[in-house]
């Protein structure tokens, strides 16, 4: 730990890279995955649990704390950190998601977006500076810039003028978030799928010389590979010293190959969800336990896991709970999926410090491929 932001290459084998970003609140080993935790909490599961599974940190969202309870709120708590006992770094997203996923309840023009509360229907104005506020309220360790997000596919000159604004946007941010000692705040790199809007996007947030560098927009409805050939374009034109986050990705699979071009830190909702409706993620691939063929089978899910969850109890426990519809199903899988995930990140790590990527990639993906142990 350190009382600076700093980013430290520790070995690369490709374009890979094995890194870590040191901050007050602690280090983070990249390439990291960072569970969501949308309104301070990681969905069905005990922080503490998420801490020994081996997460750095963790995420939260600022336009859902801003309507529930409130940025000022939680800073007159005592910040994000000590209302939801978590000592180690958060990483707070803009708002700007939002301004897609909640597309039909807000109005965008230069100044900021304001949306129409899901919950009351109130009405909030989030300006650039307005999102650098509430994460500083909230005591984000590292803080987005606000942009515009678009879902893909979509008109070249709406991608250009999104991408644009969300570039002056970056600069008020800057300017809002000032000299934050120990703390970070990170541009988004925008410009859907066309090639030149991105490395435009990418060199002129370079000039802003920020902590970090986000690349937004993607996993949004493309197809894998043009996600992977707008990195090729990105990457490049980033700086080599400072973090790459690719945000809201993705799949073990698209993890694998992203690290692969570049990129050093992740975050999904995936895990958490993909659990609580029955799906689990382990290393032969996924397993939904609804299917009867579960129903029976005295098996776990991995014997060799580490986890709890995924080593203790039956498949037909498990398909028992999510058939039931009850809750512990969900906490069990979400278990099981964090902990795969934190797993498969520390197997990326210690590959890439080997220089052994390339045969680590194929060893997973081949394990996927063979699926899951033959029925009882």
């Amino acid at each position: 730990m350190t009382e600076t932001f700093q980013f430290k290459l520790l070995a690369t084998d490709g374009k890979a890279r094995r890194g870590e970003v040191s901050m007050p609140r602690g280090t983070i080993r990249t390439p990291a995955f960072m569970p969501v935790g949308t309104v301070g909490t990681v969905k069905a599961m005990y922080l503490d649990q998420v801490r020994e599974l081996g997460a750095d940190i963790i995420l939260g969202n600022t336009y859902h704390l801003m309507l529930r309870p409130g940025a000022e709120r939680v800073a007159r708590l005592g910040g994000l950190h000590k209302f939801i006992r978590w000592e180690r770094p958060i990483l707070t997203d803009s708002g700007g998601f939002q301004v897609m996923s909640l597309s039909s309840l807000r109005k965008l023009n230069e100044q900021g977006v304001t949306f129409k509360s899901h919950v009351d229907g109130a009405l909030y104005h989030m300006s650039p500076e307005r999102s650098i506020e509430i994460q500083g309220l909230l005591d984000s360790d590292i803080q987005m810039q606000l942009d515009e997000c678009v879902a893909l596919p979509a008109e070249p000159i709406e991608i250009e003028r999104a991408m644009e604004m969300s570039l002056r946007w970056a600069e008020r941010c800057k300017v809002a978030f000032g000299d934050q000692p120990g703390k970070a705040m990170f541009g988004i790199v925008q410009g859907g799928d066309i090639p030149k809007l991105r490395e435009r996007s990418a060199l002129a947030l370079r000039d802003l010389d920020l902590k970090g560098y986000a690349i937004g927009g993607l996993a949004v409805g493309e197809p894998q590979e043009v996600m992977l050939d707008m990195l090729d374009v990105t990457c490049p034109a980033l700086p080599a010293d400072k973090p790459r986050y690719l945000m809201g990705v993705g799949t073990p699979d698209d993890i694998l190959k992203s690290v692969a071009h570049g990129i050093d830190m992740f975050d999904c909702v995936m895990p958490t969800r993909s659990g609580r409706h029955g799906l689990a993620f382990t290393r032969y691939g996924r397993i939904n336990l609804r299917n009867a063929r579960h129903a029976e089978d005295t098996r776990p899910l991995d014997e060799q896991s580490s986890c709890p969850a995924t080593r203790d109890y039956s498949r037909a426990y498990l398909h028992h709970l999510i058939r039931s519809n009850e809750s512990l199903g969900g906490m069990l899988l979400s278990w099981n999926n964090l902990a795969y995930y934190q797993e498969l990140m520390a197997g990326i790590r210690q590959a890439i410090e080997e220089g052994r990527y390339a045969d680590f990639m194929a060893e997973t993906q081949e394990n996927w491929k063979r699926g899951d142990l033959p029925p009882v």
